[in-house]
């Protein structure tokens, strides 16, 4: 039942997300627990509504997102879209001490909701809630893309979402990853080159591919080619790190004469997850495609066991 404030939302996609395995494989050091129900890319439709929720904040029927964080609503972070980041009180995150979206209904705040395009699909929602809009964080921290380019480095979901994003503003994306199937649906997602770093070496490979300049930017989606990252990144480079857990060392002295900006990307704010949904709607980009499985939440043993072996892609479960 919903409280003042909050909606209930009729799950109708939920997506696996990488981090997942964390709590799957009994490994996460950042809260949840066996009892916590998993799921922190939920996207559905409003089956209830609160005390206090208007029909300009949500009615029955309408399609959503969930931004699946919420914190204190006042202080700075919150009121710029970014509750993950609030300064005023205990920050509540799905799947780590709020239910998550592998069910067939969660309650949530009414202020997490986020309205889902027409044009796009539930399982695109549930995509845009973390994997692709992870994705889409990193980029906009790395900034104006146009002509530059671009090396992904990892092209599981993330790293693919990336690549199809970045094509598609603008940037000249080389796809890294050591699978030569991952690679191949590279391609098919926008990249105008790949590599396969398990062939070839990759300072070789990106110096021959820009003009011995090395890349202008690197979006580095997988926790652990972050030294290949520092490798490859020429001068007045960006680069951006959002594969966890991923270790970043340097000496200052070796690197300091590139003139380089190395950041980190926490998902997105959720005005980003709305401008993402949007974005990928108005270009009609091919996120749907990135799920390789779809599964029932009755086939969840299943479908962990599947997703645990990390070899094909992303699941999803459909309600």
């Amino acid at each position: 039942m919903a409280g003042p404030g909050e909606v209930v939302v009729r799950m109708r996609a939920s997506g696996m997300c990488g981090s997942d395995l964390h709590f799957y494989r009994g490994t996460a050091s950042f809260g949840g627990g066996p009892d916590m129900i998993q799921g922190h890319e939920p996207c559905g439709e409003v089956h209830a509504v609160g005390e206090g929720v208007t029909p300009d904040l949500a009615s029955v029927g309408d399609r959503v997102m969930i931004h699946h964080y919420w914190a204190c609503t006042t202080c700075d972070h919150c009121r710029s879209g970014w509750p993950q980041m609030c300064d005023g009180g205990q920050v509540h995150t799905l799947c780590i001490d709020e239910p998550g979206g592998h069910a067939p209904y969660m309650v949530v705040p009414v202020r997490t909701l986020l309205p889902l395009p027409d044009e796009l699909s539930f399982k695109a929602g549930a995509a845009i809630g973390c994997g692709t809009g992870t994705a889409w964080g990193g980029l906009k921290r790395l900034g104006d893309l146009a002509g530059g380019n671009l090396v992904v480095l990892g092209q599981g979901p993330v790293g693919l979402s990336g690549t199809m994003l970045a094509a598609a503003l603008g940037a000249r994306v080389i796809g890294v990853d050591i699978n030569a199937e991952r690679l191949d649906r590279a391609r098919e997602f926008g990249a105008s080159e790949v590599v396969n770093s398990a062939e070839v070496d990759i300072s070789e490979a990106i110096a021959d591919l820009t003009g011995g300049r090395g890349a202008d930017m690197v979006l580095e989606t997988s926790g652990r080619a972050n030294a290949d990252a520092l490798k490859i990144l020429g001068k007045w480079g960006r680069a951006c790190f959002i594969g966890l857990p991923g270790d970043v060392s340097f000496r200052t002295e070796d690197i300091f004469r590139n003139q380089w900006t190395l950041m980190t990307s926490w998902t997105l704010s959720s005005i980003e997850q709305r401008r993402c949904a949007e974005f990928v709607a108005s270009r009609k980009l091919p996120v749907d495609s990135l799920f390789t499985k779809s599964w029932s939440l009755d086939q969840a043993v299943e479908a962990y066991e599947w997703f645990d072996k990390q070899t094909d892609g992303k699941g999803v479960f459909e309600f």
